[in-house]
């Protein structure tokens, strides 16, 4: 009797468990850690990238509504001048300065970004440095990708961020804290077709920012890699996607920054099943990937759902 209760405890507990996975927008570590922590970032300055829109746009919203300090960055003053305006009318107390940036503009015009950033508050300095910035690519197959558009993809979403992050690192090693924030991506994680160029750039970013925190985490620096599966933006309104709201990735990029995760997923399925078969399973998760691969370009070319299991048969269900 008391087999037979045990077994249907054991059950029901994977039920859930199961119940519970089918319905999440985030993996269980990530999920399992509450609200953001308040005392994390009140009062502290936080400076983003690729602010003027999008996920930065709202991410902006969300840290000065637990008391940060912003410094908002991109290429478009005009939009960045928005974002602060939009944000001191609901947030009247709100720090906010305007840093437009370019992160393809050069070493040079990177450390004069990091001086002016350091200085925009005269009683600190940078504690969370989100980047968020990134050059985004049409799906297209990985040897249709030219020379230029390689160039010009590493530039911005790998070598800018890098020098970036290079720069403003002593500032935050002679203060002894810091915290680098990195919007990677689920292609990140996982094999991409239609992204191949986008993947490898956010697969480098994994590499270089998960070695940064094993270096500097001793000395008062800490990383969290982020990984989004397919997010709702402005631009992608509209699509056969079933979405994660931006909001709430940025809710959940906070969370996990302020809880101090090193790596957070954020998708739903059958996104975040690709992933966590890929980390923990992955001669499964590369052959899915593998049957997935030509269908998914297929149903990008016709404008169809790319993140569908649906895939795996055909593209008919995509069209």
């Amino acid at each position: 009797m008391l087999i037979v209760l045990f077994f249907f405890l054991a059950l029901s507990a994977l039920a859930a468990l199961v119940f519970k996975f089918v319905k999440a927008d985030g993996d269980f570590t990530l999920l399992s850690k509450g609200p953001a922590k308040r005392q994390a970032v009140e009062g502290k300055v936080v400076w983003i990238t690729g602010a003027s829109r999008g996920i930065g746009e709202v991410l902006a919203r969300q840290f000065a509504a637990l008391g940060a300090k912003l410094i908002l960055s991109a290429r478009n003053k005009e939009e960045l001048e928005r974002v602060k305006n939009e944000i001191k009318s609901k947030y009247p107390a709100a720090g906010v300065e305007v840093l437009p940036l370019d992160l393809a503009s050069g070493e040079e015009a990177l450390k004069k970004g990091v001086q002016e950033a350091e200085s925009l508050f005269s009683d600190a300095g940078v504690d969370f440095m989100i980047h968020n910035a990134a050059c985004e690519r049409p799906k297209k197959l990985a040897l249709e990708e030219t020379e230029d558009g390689t160039e010009a993809t590493f530039r911005v979403n790998v070598l800018g961020t890098i020098a970036l992050t290079r720069l403003l690192a002593p500032y935050m090693l002679d203060r002894g804290k810091g915290h680098f924030v990195v919007m990677s991506s689920a292609a990140g994680k996982t094999p991409a077709p239609g992204q191949a160029l986008y993947s490898a750039t956010k697969h480098a970013l994994n590499g270089y920012f998960h070695t940064l925190r094993s270096e500097l985490c001793q000395k008062g620096i800490g990383v969290t890699v982020i990984c989004p599966g397919p997010i709702q933006t402005e631009n992608s309104a509209g699509g056969p996607e079933k979405r994660v709201p931006s909001e709430r990735c940025a809710e959940l990029t906070i969370i996990a920054a302020t809880h101090g995760v090193k790596e957070a997923w954020i998708s739903y399925q059958p996104v975040l099943l690709v992933m966590y078969l890929v980390q923990y399973m992955p001669t499964i998760g590369f052959w899915l990937m593998d049957k997935v691969g030509a269908n998914r370009i297929n149903a990008a070319a016709k404008k169809g759902n790319t993140y569908t299991l649906s895939l795996l048969f055909g593209n008919k269900k995509s069209a």
